[in-house]
């Protein structure tokens, strides 16, 4: 099982192998996660991603899969693009889009493993503009680390002490065992 860790920061200054980016299915940079990632990032990355649209994905990133590309001025080696879904509301249509952020976290991650990644830094997938409950958000993304394989060293980078809270109430609601980074 891999070791969870919890801080709060800034995902672009995380030292790790592997920075996963909160996309949009277009790749070509957003707000929130994904606009910081590309800033701080450089040109390199949009460069990488408009190489996969024009190639690859000429339809975007489906929601749920993950894109590598290389983290240009970031601290890492890659920067792991994965689609989280909106938030469709409570129901069937919340329980399809639970599996689809689930497999956002288990693509994200099994894209780091098979780079040779033994450290990752993940956000909160969905649970900024895409409206996605935060405590539904952190409950679905510990489970599906807690379930990983690898890398050996997963961290959810939270933006706020809020949000790092919500993580760590649902960690000790799933009995996960997580340790605190900050």
């Amino acid at each position: 099982m891999p070791r969870i860790e919890l801080v709060t920061g800034d995902i672009t200054v995380q030292q790790v192998d592997a920075i996963v980016n909160a996309a949009n299915s277009s790749l070509l940079g957003g707000g929130g996660v994904d606009g910081a990632i590309h800033a701080a990032g450089g040109p390199e990355i949009l460069a990488e991603c408009r190489r996969l649209r024009a190639t690859a994905l000429p339809d975007g990133l489906p929601t749920g899969e993950a894109v590598a590309t290389s983290a240009g001025r970031l601290p890492a080696r890659w920067v792991i693009h994965t689609v989280g879904p909106v938030w469709p509301g409570d129901g069937p249509e919340g329980d399809a889009g639970r599996e689809l952020l689930a497999a956002a976290y288990r693509n994200s991650l099994g894209l780091a493993e098979s780079l040779g990644a033994a450290t990752v830094a993940l956000p909160a997938v969905s649970a900024g503009v895409y409206g996605w409950p935060a405590t539904d958000a952190a409950r679905v993304a510990l489970s599906a680390a807690a379930a990983s394989p690898g890398p050996g060293l997963i961290r959810f980078a939270l933006f706020s002490p809020t949000m790092h809270g919500v993580f760590a109430d649902a960690a000790a609601a799933l009995g996960i065992e997580v340790a605190s980074a900050d």
